[in-house]
């Protein structure tokens, strides 16, 4: 699988504690993106999506903690500290405001962002992103699966997890680098961002906080996340927009990039900077 064309790679050190390993693109000068991928995934979790940007955009997509080619500390693993490494990441790379674009539960962590650093960030992107999973029933099987697993992770546990989810086809060069990727992820950091994120964050009663117009994407055939928790959480955000994808599952930017390239581009430059 080839690496998005013109894309540079580079490290950088957080005042949070850990290195984060990242890819960039386009324009230096230009407005800028921030990609915050999933559980379990990396910044190839875009890579689909960077090529069509547009280079006058000023594109980053970090491995986040414990994911990917950054560090895996021991510790510290809840929104509180993705948030924090979000701020200290732009800190680092010497961005003051971009547009945050999160998947999944990476759009809980840009979410966070968005509500305690709100000078952090202009516009917020949501993409198959649940309002929360705390009290989900229909996660406790897949949580006691995690409390068994062990390293190394196999290859099938995170490939069966992948398959579920998808609702359209997409390349199996490319699902297959998402799941080489994928395992590079130890196994308690399985269980600790799980706990952490996916299990431990509500911030449905702070939706009237977010003050950054807000692009909320979800496919019509996400087996995870009822419409109706997007409707209500587009309702409740004061500048949002809810767009809906028809024969679309829950990873809409890996099986519709061409899609949410184009509503993302419509979106910021229909947004006063």
């Amino acid at each position: 699988m080839r690496q998005p064309t013109q894309a540079r790679f580079a490290t950088v050190h957080l005042a949070t504690g850990p290195r984060l390993h990242y890819a960039e693109r386009g324009d230096r000068e230009g407005e800028a993106i921030i990609f915050l991928h999933a559980y379990a995934d990396s910044w190839f979790s875009y890579g689909r999506v960077l090529p069509l940007l547009s280079p006058a955009y000023h594109t980053f997509a970090p491995d986040q903690r414990g994911h990917g080619n950054s560090d895996k500390p021991e510790c510290c693993y809840a929104a509180d500290d993705y948030a924090a490494d979000v701020d200290a990441f732009m800190e680092a790379v010497g961005i003051e405001e971009a547009t945050l674009v999160g998947d999944s539960s990476g759009g809980l962590i840009a979410q966070r962002v968005a509500l305690d650093y709100p000078h952090r960030v202009s516009c917020l992107v949501l993409i198959g992103s649940p309002t929360t999973l705390v009290n989900n029933e229909a996660l406790m099987g897949w949580s006691e699966s995690l409390r068994t697993l062990e390293d190394p992770v196999p290859p099938e546990f995170v490939r069966a997890l992948l398959e579920s989810i998808i609702h359209y086809p997409i390349p199996e060069e490319f699902l297959e680098k998402a799941l080489s990727e994928s395992l590079k992820v130890p196994a308690r950091v399985w269980r600790d961002y799980w706990e952490g994120v996916v299990l431990a964050v509500d911030d449905t009663a702070r939706y009237g906080e977010i003050s950054a117009p807000t692009l909320i994407l979800w496919g019509a055939q996400d087996a995870l996340l009822p419409r109706e928790e997007q409707e209500r959480r587009a309702a409740a955000i004061p500048k949002a927009t809810l767009k809906v994808y028809p024969e679309t599952g829950h990873l809409a930017h890996w099986v519709r990039p061409e899609w949410v390239v184009r509503d993302l581009e419509a979106f910021l430059k229909a947004t006063p900077a």
